[in-house]
């Protein structure tokens, strides 16, 4: 039984199919495992045992009757605690937020629950989602899965370490400038950033509602897809005979390369090479106006994060993290003008890329140029900390500005990633893609 806690969800769920795996039986080991671990209240907020036993019961009843809704049915996962849960506390890892409990679920929780998903509980995040590092002396900062005493990444950092210490088949998170991807590259994971507004944030605690997004952390690729279906209700994506021959990825040499650190050099060179072995065309190209996009990023995150927290930040601002505080209030001198302006020049810019990608079948970097930084050092270095949480998103944070789906895969280097940016609404082909790069890579 303890083998089940390291199987992918496909896995789990063909077994559930096939009635070798009662869902009943697996929601407990998950549950039984979270209480005894020595990381629990690290990395969940909130166990929801009732309600897992409740769906899981339902899901053995549909599997025993030939009903089940899909793929995934009576897999358990963990949700990260921005995602509003009916009767269940949703906080946003913040103390502005303490107590506070919604009255039904989120929109994509609903969904998913319809499609037969466990929820075993709630995990710690970022406060209000606004840092990559993973850091929070407010609430509780979960482990690395390399390093207890370093961060994991984040905002989503409880769910990657939910799934990376065995804890949940799979992680609900957020990424509004990478807070999937770099806590899924830092745990080893499969982490992917869905297009802007194809899943629902109704219901979902807002950091940036213009750039916010929904995506899984997970152990494969094929997770990924069918975590991606039954979030959205829709059919997985056709992933058999994907193959890298023929496909054209581009390098992006533009600000992503600068400043990487040795490991994650030497995990993303040594990916290309095995993904160029195994027939990909690698072409390195350059992108001026990256360095517009990231000019005008500034303001347009910080009016609209402070645009939503502003009251309850002004409230009671001894409540937050400095850190965090001093991000969300960086929104106070933006005025709209320049933000209608900066939103302006974004837009042209995405237009502009579309156009000089279009020849590509994705764009490669580093997930991240560093590694998980000394959770320590972190809450005693002001200036580490601002500049490591800057780098940790600097690479990712192009996916969120140029609107496209984003996957990252493990390169094999411990906490280091491959990032594959597709196109915009491109989360089919672009799975399809890193089907076949996870196995050029395995």
């Amino acid at each position: 039984m303890q083998d089940w806690r390291w199987m992918t969800a496909a896995d789990l769920g063909r077994a559930i199919a096939a009635g070798t795996i009662d869902p009943i039986a697996l929601t407990n080991v998950y549950l039984d495992a979270i209480d005894a671990h020595q990381y629990r209240d690290r990395i969940y907020a909130r166990v929801t045992h009732a309600r897992a036993m409740a769906e899981a019961t339902a899901a053995a009843a549909r599997a025993k009757s030939g009903m089940r809704r899909g793929p995934l049915d009576g897999v358990p996962v963990s949700w990260k605690d921005l995602f509003d849960t009916a009767g269940i506390g949703t906080e946003a890892g913040t103390a502005l937020m303490a107590g506070r409990v919604p009255d039904r679920d989120a929109a994509v929780l609903e969904t998913a629950t319809a499609g037969g998903l466990v929820c075993l509980g709630k995990t710690h995040m970022s406060e209000i989602a606004f840092s990559g590092l993973g850091l929070n002396p407010i609430t509780a900062t979960p482990p690395c899965i390399h390093d207890p005493d370093a961060v994991p990444g984040g905002s989503s950092s409880g769910a990657a370490a939910s799934v990376a210490f065995g804890l949940a088949a799979a992680g609900i998170g957020s990424d509004t400038g990478g807070s999937v991807r770099i806590p899924s590259a830092w745990n080893d994971l499969v982490g992917l950033k869905t297009t802007h507004g194809r899943l629902s944030l109704d219901g979902t605690v807002p950091l940036c509602m213009t750039f916010d997004t929904v995506g899984p952390l997970c152990r494969s690729v094929e997770d990924a897809n069918l975590l991606l279906a039954v979030l959205e209700g829709g059919k997985a994506a056709d992933l058999g005979g994907s193959t890298l021959n023929g496909v054209r990825l581009m390098v992006l040499d533009t600000i992503v390369p600068d400043d990487v650190r040795d490991a994650p050099r030497a995990g993303f060179q040594s990916a290309v090479a095995r993904l160029q072995d195994a027939g990909a065309t690698i072409e390195h190209r350059y992108f001026a106006q990256l360095f517009d996009a990231f000019n005008v990023a500034g303001n347009l995150y910080a009016a609209d994060s402070y645009g939503w927290w502003r009251d309850l930040v002004e409230a009671h601002p001894e409540k937050m993290f400095p850190q965090i505080l001093e991000r969300v209030r960086g929104g106070q001198t933006v005025s709209g003008p320049d933000y209608v302006a900066g939103w302006n020049t974004l837009r042209d810019i995405r237009k502009q890329y579309a156009a000089e990608t279009a020849q590509f079948d994705a764009v490669i970097m580093p997930t991240a140029p560093i590694l998980p930084p000394n959770a320590e050092r972190l809450l005693t270095d002001d200036a580490y900390y601002k500049a490591e949480n800057l780098l940790a998103l600097r690479n990712t944070r192009v996916a969120n500005l140029l609107d496209v789906a984003a996957i990252t895969l493990p390169t094999g280097v411990p906490s280091c990633g491959i990032m594959f940016n597709g196109r915009h609404g491109g989360e089919a082909a672009l799975l399809r893609l890193c089907a076949a790069a996870e196995r050029a890579l395995a």
